[in-house]
């Protein structure tokens, strides 16, 4: 697995990834990844994430069901990030946000204020069977 070593690990050995619907292209959220991470991602063929809060890998969709299925996974010209070409799964419409929403990136900037530009498709409350240092996707 040479290939890890191209990446342009951080100072705390993490990556930063984002997640792009196959589809749509939409952005989907952004995450971290280490070496182990990574690794997982490429054999499985799912997103595994490093959460930062809660200290230990975190298979996207291992509480919620929201699958990510990975399609592609590049990284940018100076191999200090990666892009992952994904299929949400486990809700239609895909449903890839803690927030119940089909994206991280719901706030829109309008008239100097912060306004919600998606709908939350699906109540966070009934997503997640319990805390488990956070719901899936929350700001380390």
């Amino acid at each position: 697995m040479a290939w890890l070593d191209d990446i342009h690990w951080d100072r705390d050995g993490l990556v930063p990834v984002i997640a792009q619907e196959r589809g749509s292209g939409d952005v989907l959220m952004v995450a971290w990844m280490n070496r182990e991470a990574l690794a997982a991602t490429a054999e499985r063929g799912q997103a595994v994430y490093w959460s930062r809060s809660r200290q230990r890998l975190w298979h996207k969709g291992e509480e919620s069901g929201h699958v990510q299925q990975v399609h592609e996974i590049r990284t940018d010209c100076d191999a200090d990030v990666v892009l992952l070409t994904v299929t949400q799964q486990g809700h239609d419409p895909s449903i890839a946000c803690h927030t119940g929403r089909h994206s991280c990136f719901f706030q829109r900037l309008e008239g100097g204020a912060w306004v919600s530009a998606e709908p939350v498709l699906k109540d966070p409350s009934t997503i997640y069977a319990k805390p488990a240092g956070g719901p899936e996707g929350a700001p380390p």
